[in-house]
């Protein structure tokens, strides 16, 4: 019999909530003598090589976890001092004026993060910290995942992790386990227990790092309008880093109509938009990733975040507000007051008191934020007119000179009903009611409409070549690397595949999964004058992209082996 592996305390997934669970609890262990042993399970092969986002991010939780953390080595990218709200037409920019920009998206002073150099840090932070801790145990386990939730009836025992993909010996065992994973595993913890009634709206960023010739440290803009314009909820970002680097990208929502995203390839429009082409002229691409995020909010919140010996933090929890686009202070807060009731239950060893970790989370600025922006995803949804007819009418009058009269002529003029409607959206948008009308979701693969054609949109025909990539170029640039055997990818029945592909050739249209994919995975094989789905899982990302879009739900996505998978440090 193998000797069998037990902490005090696991924790799936080397996330910043995560981290600052174990950063907070060693603080507090450390004044108390508390003995604990802690184990961090990440799916990467280094802490931070698997993370995408690049934030602005208020800092808040950081400088109450790290109060000289502008002097003590913190990775920040600086502090935005212009911050833009902008329309792109398929030509032309409009930033909107100060007055009207939603104070959500007013982020000047706000710091400017590469997440992935962020987790980085703590991890090794972490791990130094705990040497002087004599009271602490401490063991990070990066190339290693979670693969199996491990219960005894309905308490959570531990998970199942593994190097090699033999998932028989690799038990490991704690009296206490938070999930603060990506979905990957924490949904299985989420189905058992029913805790999701209201789905989780997901939406997917793609994303590249550029090496530029100026120097746009502090500048931030997030846009709206080109490159979609299909009613599909969506928008990019441009953020100023530090040594003359630019990061720029999309967020496309998965909820869409839109049977073909193709993420990337938008991506490359966004690109060869003029004022994109300006802002990279002469400069190098340096990294691509793409990774998808929980926007679902307060209405796809679990209905309990903990259950018998787990719990759930961070983008498991699904924490963001997309009505402000801020994420990682919240995720960060919901591991800060984690552990503070991990310190207190494991002291006393009485558990009944984690059922707090809810309570205090919604009193907290995260609830009262995510309850502020409670209607900003139901509003587009359920004013079709907004992305559909409006956004596309601001961008044509943004490329021929008036914005603002175009806006105001549309949104305020005749007819009388679409003035109400558009109001009546605003109001909600901006968090202006009083309302506590539950909002319900569907999951993103019911929203897709085969049939859907979306609007053609014009591509700036004299962008440079050598700054727009293919899919399967841009894979390069997200350096991955697998392990020989290593088919992380479920597809349940080959036979469902056969259908799909079917309904879609008929339509003269790939799958979803074939066009929505980031990398280069997903294909189209004829074997035997059958045409069949096929994969080539070396080039996965690991985005979760096709699982969620899949119209039948036919595919999983698993966490990697052996530490295999892209490589997004410093993306």
């Amino acid at each position: 019999m193998p000797p069998v592996i037990h902490y005090d305390l696991l924790l799936v997934g080397g996330s910043t909530s995560n981290l600052t669970l174990a950063h907070r609890l060693l603080d507090l262990a450390k004044l108390s003598g508390l003995k604990l042993s802690i184990a961090m399970l990440e799916k990467a092969p280094q802490f931070g090589a698997h993370i995408v986002s690049g934030a602005i991010s208020n800092p808040h939780v950081i400088a109450k976890l790290f109060p000289d953390y502008r002097e003590n080595g913190f990775p920040l990218e600086g502090f935005v001092n212009q911050s833009h709200l902008s329309v792109l037409g398929i030509d032309q920019k409009w930033d909107l004026p100060a007055g009207v920009v939603p104070k959500g998206f007013k982020k000047e002073g706000y710091a400017i993060l590469t997440l992935s150099h962020v987790v980085r840090w703590m991890a090794e932070q972490l791990q130094a910290r705990a040497k002087d801790i004599p009271n602490i145990q401490l063991d990070l386990f990066p190339g290693f995942a979670a693969h199996e939730i491990l219960y005894d009836g309905e308490q959570v025992i531990g998970v199942r992790a593994s190097e090699s993909g033999a998932l028989s010996e690799d038990a490991i065992y704690a009296d206490y386990t938070c999930f603060g994973d990506k979905g990957f595993i924490s949904k299985d913890l989420i189905t058992k227990f029913n805790l999701r009634p209201n789905p989780q709206l997901w939406s997917v960023g793609v994303k590249e790092l550029w090496d530029v010739e100026t120097d746009l440290q502090g500048q931030v803009w997030h846009t709206l309008g080109y490159p979609i314009l299909d009613g599909t909820f969506s928008g990019g970002f441009v953020y100023g880093l530090a040594d003359k680097r630019l990061c720029l990208g999309l967020i496309i929502s998965l909820d869409s109509k839109n049977p073909n995203i193709n993420p990337q390839k938008r991506l490359q429009d966004f690109k060869a938009h003029p004022w994109i082409q300006e802002l990279i002229a002469g400069g190098k691409l340096r990294k691509y990733g793409a990774a998808v995020i929980p926007e679902g909010g307060y209405f796809s919140l679990p209905t309990h975040f903990n259950v018998g010996g787990a719990m759930l933090l961070g983008d498991a929890l699904g924490v963001l507000d997309a009505a402000s686009l801020s994420g990682v202070d919240k995720s960060m807060e919901t591991g800060y007051i984690a552990a503070g009731l991990l310190h207190d239950a494991f002291l006393k060893q009485d558990f009944t008191q984690m059922g707090d970790y809810q309570g205090q989370l919604m009193r907290g600025f995260v609830g009262q934020d995510l309850y502020a922006g409670r209607y900003f995803r139901r509003a587009f949804l359920d004013n079709g007119r907004l992305l559909g007819e409006y956004l596309p009418a601001v961008c044509n009058s943004v490329d021929q000179g008036h914005p603002l009269l175009g806006s105001l002529k549309f949104g305020l003029g005749k007819p009388v009903q679409r003035s109400a409607e558009t109001l009546k959206a605003l109001s909600l948008i901006l968090g202006k009611t009083s309302s506590n009308r539950p909002a319900s979701y569907v999951p993103c693969h019911e929203s897709i409409q085969p049939e859907f054609v979306a609007p053609l949109v014009s591509v700036n025909s004299r962008a440079r070549t050598e700054t727009l990539y293919s899919r399967g170029d841009a894979v390069f640039f997200a350096n991955t690397r697998y392990h020989e055997g290593n088919r992380h990818i479920e597809e349940f029945s080959a036979d469902t595949c056969r259908r799909c592909i079917s309904l879609y050739d008929k339509l003269g249209k790939p799958t979803p999964c074939v066009s929505d994919c980031t990398a280069e995975v997903h294909r189209i094989d004829i074997t035997r004058g059958i045409r069949m789905h096929g994969m080539s899982t070396e080039n996965c990302i690991q985005c979760r992209t096709c699982e969620i879009v899949c119209p039948q739900m036919n595919l999983r996505v698993n966490p990697t082996y052996e530490g295999s998978g892209p490589d997004f440090i410093g993306l």
